[in-house]
């Protein structure tokens, strides 16, 4: 699940760069508007995902019926409650650091794009909740945080449903001695992104939330330092902050500054924006990388001509455009034959979606200040990265070389063998009977379509540029759904279905 940023390649030639823009202007300009895809029905499965992610006490009005109450003693061992949350993937862990920006995504998602949700909107809603319950509880003790449940090596030596887990649920936690700002400064930002989604629904609730990120966000810059070097054998090789903390700190400072309006906030992101490096990496965004996400979220401030202290920012979110237009990008960001942003790594899948969220949620802001993207002598217009968002979401749903859904359960040709315990075994209701650690294996061998349809469940994706995908439970990296692929896809989702 982790990765690392590869190498860049020589550096194409410039006029290469230029003809392969242009070409794109005018592959793009030919492709018509699809009309092929449901953005609506695709929405409501991607948000309907999560409910299969649930880990604890189901509500009553759980949808995905196939999947039970697991995990029910979590935390115990440490004598708090830790039950609930998502597990992040096709295991039975739960990790906090992904689960975080999951929470932070599908927040952010619903600030830009509730408006365009329709009936889906309280399902959002329901999955941000969801996911905020638990940052809570982990976040209960003052100057302690509890960032993963569950002992990864011992949960991936079996193949185990969640209702039938006997492996080890260690509870992790980070304090003042053990420090992780990495970690804890993505809990800080994904509680204030939350308090903004009920800050009108649900007042008391929001005031929670915003109270418990600033004391969260206070403990992450005063204790400052990675968790995989407080945690490192329980964190590593899985979730391993390959990046560093400090773009969390600035990631939670600016949602801060958001849902508060609280100067200090300000002046804490103008202060530390040279020394947490907020212009690193500009085309990366994801659990491990927020830099490109801070510039693009400050910049609508800037937009919107009430902040040109942040123009700095600005300039940084202008640059991530440009690396990730075809023919002038960054060399780290590629396409495939098919379309398909490809980078380095795993889980491609992941990329894709976040940075094609990105895109969109900067069009948005640059159309309303009437504004394009200047890339080299030539510019980036907001219709153009709309279409540019579009392509991708257009391609994970069917649009595609293979002509295959990427999403579990959408369109007739789609992923039947993903890497996902509770989807691959039998269910409980099917299968009564304990189903023990080896026990399981023969289910993740079986060439055999899973039982148990996961579905909105997006999958890692191709396994190379060349547009190939292996539909089999071994390649987890290609065939494996994360809640981080699709919390920004129901941002995505939400635009495109009520402007195909």
């Amino acid at each position: 699940m982790a990765r690392k940023a590869c190498p860049s390649p020589a550096a194409i030639p410039a006029t290469l760069h230029a003809f392969r823009f242009l070409f794109l202007l005018f592959l793009l300009s030919l492709r018509p508007i699809s009309a092929d895809q449901d953005y609506h029905d695709a929405l409501r499965k991607s948000i309907l995902f999560f409910e299969g992610q649930r880990s604890g006490k189901l509500p009553p009005d759980q949808r995905v019926r196939w999947r039970k109450d697991s995990a029910l003693h979590d935390g115990a061992t440490a004598g708090v409650d830790l039950t609930g949350g998502y597990y992040d993937a096709g295991d039975n862990i739960k990790f906090g650091f992904p689960m975080a920006f999951t929470t932070t995504l599908l927040s952010w998602s619903i600030i830009d794009f509730g408006k365009n949700m329709g009936p889906e909107l309280k399902n959002a809603v329901k999955a941000v909740k969801w996911g905020t319950d638990y940052l809570l509880k982990v976040t209960a003790v003052p100057g302690v945080v509890y960032v993963q449940v569950g002992d990864a090596f011992s949960d991936h030596n079996c193949w185990e449903r969640p209702e039938d887990m006997d492996t080890l649920r260690t509870a992790y936690k980070i304090d003042g001695s053990h420090p992780g700002s990495d970690v804890a400064g993505e809990t800080a930002a994904a509680l204030a992104a939350a308090s903004i989604v009920f800050r009108s629904r649900a007042p008391s609730y929001s005031r929670l939330l915003l109270d418990r990120a600033i004391e969260v966000f206070e403990f992450a810059d005063k204790h400052r330092g990675a968790y995989s070097g407080s945690l490192r054998f329980a964190v590593c090789p899985f979730y391993c902050d390959v990046n560093g903390y400090q773009d969390e700190l600035l990631w939670a400072a600016v949602w801060l500054h958001k849902a508060s309006r609280r100067r200090d906030y300000r002046e804490y992101i103008l202060r530390n924006e040279v020394v947490l490096r907020a212009g690193d990496t500009i085309n990366e965004f994801g659990w491990d990388n927020k830099h490109a996400g801070i510039n693009v979220l400050i910049s609508k401030e800037v937009l919107m001509g009430r902040a040109n202290y942040f123009k700095s920012f600005k300039f940084n979110a202008d640059e991530f455009i440009c690396s990730l237009m075809p023919g002038i990008a960054h060399p780290q960001v590629q396409y495939s034959p098919g379309g398909l942003i490809f980078k380095a790594g795993g889980s491609n899948m992941q990329h894709v979606t976040s940075l094609s969220f990105l895109v969109l949620a900067y069009s948005n802001y640059l159309s309303h200040a009437n504004q394009v993207v200047p890339c080299g002598g030539r510019s980036a217009s907001p219709a153009l990265l709309k279409q540019l968002a579009k392509r991708q979401v257009d391609y994970i749903l069917g649009d595609n070389p293979l002509g295959m859904s990427y999403m579990v359960g959408y369109g007739s040709h789609y992923p039947q063998r993903i890497h996902h315990r509770g989807s691959s075994l039998p269910s409980v209701e099917a299968h009564p009977a304990h189903i023990g650690c080896k026990a399981g294996s023969r289910y993740f061998l079986s060439p055999n379509p899973n039982p148990n349809l996961l579905v909105g469940a997006v999958v890692g994706g191709p396994m190379n540029s060349s547009d190939a995908f292996p539909d089999s439970r071994p390649f987890f990296q290609e065939s494996e759904p994360t809640t981080y692929i699709n919390a920004p896809l129901v941002g995505l989702l939400a635009f495109f279905s009520a402007h195909p």
